[in-house]
């Protein structure tokens, strides 16, 4: 895994979060605003947060099942935040458990790369 940047991230979380990706052959870390996360074809599928949150992007149909087992909602970076309507929230516990983090994370990939690639630039603006 290349070098990532420097996040607002604890270091232990951070640490937990990092073990997940390493277990999961070519996933590749970014950081923005203080925190970590995984994408791909510019649709983000794993993030954690600045207060040490993880959420993982799941397909629509797993998400109600995801929250009522493990007894999450939808994911908020920060609680002032707004919901990310296709991320849940892991479960603290979750984040210790490297392979099952690490397949949840899998998981996410896979799910988020069958989606409708997004621009990872912006188009720049015509000059006046």
């Amino acid at each position: 895994m290349a070098t990532a940047k420097q996040t607002s991230v604890p270091e232990r979380a951070l640490a937990l979060y990092r073990a997940a990706l390493e277990a999961v052959p070519g996933l590749e870390e970014k950081s923005n605003f203080g925190a970590a996360y995984t994408a791909i074809n510019g649709n983000m599928y794993s993030m954690i947060s600045k207060h040490g949150l993880v959420g993982v992007r799941l397909p629509p149909d797993e998400r109600d099942a995801f929250m009522a087992e493990h007894g999450t909602e939808l994911f908020r970076g920060d609680p002032a935040w707004p919901p990310a309507k296709e991320f849940v929230a892991v479960p603290a516990a979750m984040l210790a458990d490297t392979p099952r983090l690490a397949a949840l994370i899998d998981h996410a990939f896979r799910y988020t790369r069958t989606l409708k690639p997004k621009p990872t630039t912006r188009p720049k603006k015509p000059k006046p």
